[in-house]
């Protein structure tokens, strides 16, 4: 039963990562067709990780009293009414009401399997886990292209991802008999979510080394996104690569995260999360240091690919950590409050390069990049340090 239940799990991963990739994919002809400004996906992408910060935040409040299996059954059922509702839109303001749904959904889904996962599996599934979502995320621009090209419509690519979201959602609500059940496969057979009451934010935030915790989450998150936003440009301005095969060789990043997480798993049987972090921090920076050095665009090339496999272990493994450092009995609350500052990073700080970008320069991105990378060593170590 444990197994079935952690492959329900993954494939609540994959489902995860499906939406992420649908806007940009679709937005070329969406926003032409509703004739709005390239710029307006910014909008949509503000609404619903304000959703998704929302309910990342309650995640705690909503697990201790309906339960993990009922509250992913409704955030992935939430996330599909949300993308039904973007099939059915043509209009700027309906896209944006659709948000709303769609991000709240997805922040529950998040937080809530992150902390399930970190609680009752061993650490190589949570690398594993988060593979599953570059699987979906990667696979996303397929089914909008299949959309566009054969059916002749975006809207049809979020009608798809919608259908598979409902059907996951059914098969989680038959499924709910599992989740009251302590996995095989389980590294914690006594705590459940439910025996320990939710967490206001003060006493969160009250716990030692909680803050650093968070910081933590919010730069490293900052970093990822930043890079996976402008990856392409930097490309294109300082190599001076068409867009095309800027966008093709920026991807790179992303299936080195999607890699590495698979190897990451097996490392995770041998190393802790606190090793896997810092050799993590490691790479990135070596990554990085492959992108100041001029002679040759290949440099930068493989210092993306680098920092990606750097990226890799770094999320899923502050995730797993949490219950080891701060308590079982802590771990949704302090994931959730992650969650929320994760998604605070992507939602501010990308956006906050492009200013620097568009009235300085774009060669900045690996000093960028740096800095939160420094900050995310500084806040790992305090962590670890407080938490003594």
């Amino acid at each position: 039963m444990g197994s079935l239940l952690l492959a329900l799990i993954y494939i609540c991963f994959i489902s995860l990562g499906l939406p992420d990739s649908l806007l940009g994919s679709a937005w070329p002809v969406l926003h032409t067709e509703i004739n709005v400004p390239i710029s307006y996906a910014g909008i949509i992408s503000m609404t619903i990780f304000a959703g998704t910060i929302l309910s990342s935040l309650f995640s705690d409040k909503l697990l201790h009293k309906f339960g993990a299996g009922k509250v992913t059954a409704v955030s992935v059922i939430m996330t599909a009414f949300g993308l039904f509702g973007f099939f059915i839109s043509n209009q700027f303001w309906m896209l944006l009401v659709w948000s709303i749904p769609y991000g709240l959904g997805a922040g529950g889904v998040d937080a809530i399997l992150n902390n399930y996962v970190a609680l009752h599996y061993k650490p190589q599934h949570m690398s594993w886990l988060h593979c599953m979502w570059g699987i979906g995320a990667s696979v996303s621009p397929y089914i909008m292209s299949f959309s566009l090209v054969q059916l002749e419509s975006w809207n049809y690519g979020y009608l798809i991802v919608s259908v598979i979201q409902a059907a996951l959602s059914l098969i989680i609500f038959i499924s709910l008999p599992l989740w009251t059940n302590d996995s095989t496969d389980s590294v914690n057979k006594t705590d459940t979510e439910t025996e320990v009451k939710a967490m206001s934010f003060e006493e969160i935030f009250a716990i030692k080394g909680a803050i650093p915790c968070f910081w933590m989450f919010f730069c490293y998150c900052s970093m990822e996104l930043t890079t996976s936003l402008w990856a392409s440009t930097y490309l294109v301005q300082k190599w001076e690569f068409t867009p095309e095969a800027a966008a093709g060789y920026a991807s790179m990043f992303y299936i080195g995260i999607t890699l590495g997480r698979f190897f990451n798993g097996f490392l995770a049987m041998k190393l802790g999360d606190h090793m896997l972090i810092r050799t993590g921090i490691a790479m990135i920076t070596l990554g990085i240091v492959l992108l100041f050095i001029p002679f040759h665009s290949l440099f930068t090339l493989i210092g993306f690919i680098i920092i990606g496999l750097g990226c890799a272990p770094i999320y899923p493994c502050i995730i797993h950590m949490t219950p080891d450092v701060f308590g079982k009995d802590k771990s949704q609350a302090m994931i959730g409050i992650q969650m929320a500052f994760a998604y605070t990073g992507f939602l501010v700080m990308p956006p906050l390069f492009g200013v620097i970008a568009e009235y300085i320069s774009i060669f900045l991105l690996p000093v960028y990049m740096l800095v939160f990378l420094f900050l995310v060593f500084v806040m790992h170590e305090l962590v670890i340090k407080k938490a003594k």
